[in-house]
């Protein structure tokens, strides 16, 4: 293993990037602000001999420590829901963050519980779904902004899709609102071509690059091109989680601990990792359970929790089945293997 005898704390901001650099003796060599720009950064990171450097996620992490890896240095890109110490301190600056960074990649890098980056094309493609997300997000709000303006006029557009909403809403509009109400619907329009566009090339980026690994997972009742696709850029190589169990806590799908003596309090799910790939799970777990799921022993499972009883069973029986949808896609994609909604073992339904 390479010995690293510089290590380099970043506290890294929209603008500039505050440097604290240390030696091998934990000595301060310099502190320092660079800007925030690929061409300062190259420029320090080329001048800089191969260290170690810390840094926190955050929106310019990824693409600052590929350009770090790129000149030869070792990027420990720390979680930020773990550093306490940085975050929860009476004498916060950015200047003691960049140098507690670097004192905790000297001393102890596992304390910064660091975190793995995607690649650059996956990040890319990951980005067109979070797009379409936008668009879907914006769509929802024009329309629910629609529906209640024309309440207050007493005039309701029947339930139906999204996708066609501003057809049903053109025509019961009545003349004194169509000057108002006409330009959202033309930006709901607007909204709905784009998502279908979106859909589009989503489905040919899952066909060109991920072909194999998306048709695998969509073979689960409730996975769709979205999900699966979603679920293999999130978490692109799947031999990083050593064990399947674990990809419900890597989504943020397992209830926090709050354990002392006899008391062992019953939590939220911690709701950590992406975001975007647990609300899909969730949804594709509603879907499961749902009037139109298709019966299976993940459904089967799941039902049973629902008939336990209390205001929040329902609620608690669809996050443990997407739990569980998460161990199993991991797991299929893991041997390859197909799925199948009975299986002869009890394998994939083990506790998650």
């Amino acid at each position: 293993m390479k010995e690293y005898n510089m290590f380099l704390g970043m506290d890294i901001g929209d603008k500039f990037n505050t440097c604290c650099l240390l030696d091998s003796e934990g000595e301060i060599i310099r502190k320092f602000r660079v800007p925030c720009r690929t061409a300062r950064l190259a420029s320090l990171f080329d001048e800089l001999t191969p260290c170690v450097i810390a840094i926190e996620a955050c929106t310019h992490s990824p693409w600052i420590s590929r350009l770090a890896e790129a000149a030869g240095h070792k990027v420990l890109v720390g979680n930020p829901r773990k550093l306490r110490a940085i975050y929860d301190t009476p004498y916060k600056d950015d200047g003691r963050d960049a140098e507690l960074l670097a004192r905790l990649a000297r001393f102890e890098p596992r304390l910064l519980h660091p975190i793995h980056h995607r690649g650059e094309q996956a990040q890319a493609d990951l980005m067109m779904l979070k797009a379409r997300q936008v668009m879907v997000s914006n769509r929802t709000k024009l329309i629910n902004s629609v529906r209640g303006l024309l309440k207050s006029f007493d005039v309701r557009v029947a339930t139906c899709s999204a996708a066609c909403f501003h057809k049903k809403a053109r025509l019961v509009i009545p003349e004194i609102l169509k000057e108002a109400i006409f330009p959202l619907l033309d930006a709901i329009e607007a909204h709905t071509t784009a998502v279908r566009d979106y859909d589009v090339r989503i489905a040919q980026i899952s066909k060109e690059r991920y072909d194999t690994e998306t048709e695998l997972l969509r073979s689960v009742s409730g996975v769709g091109p979205l999900t699966s696709l979603c679920f293999v850029l999130t978490l692109e190589e799947p031999n990083r989680i050593k064990h399947s169990r674990d990809v419900g806590a890597f989504l943020g799908l397992v209830p926090r601990r709050d354990q002392s003596g006899e008391i062992d309090k019953q939590l939220r799910i911690t709701k950590a990792g992406n975001k975007y790939l647990r609300e899909l799970l969730v949804s594709a777990s509603h879907y499961i359970l749902g009037p139109h799921g298709p019966d299976t022993a993940l459904r089967r499972w799941g039902l049973k929790l629902t008939e336990r009883g209390g205001k929040n069973a329902k609620k608690r029986a669809v996050v443990a089945v997407a739990r569980k949808l998460a161990v199993l896609l991991h797991r299929l994609w893991v041997t390859g293997e197909v799925y199948v909604a009975f299986p002869q073992t009890d394998r994939f339904m083990e506790v998650a």
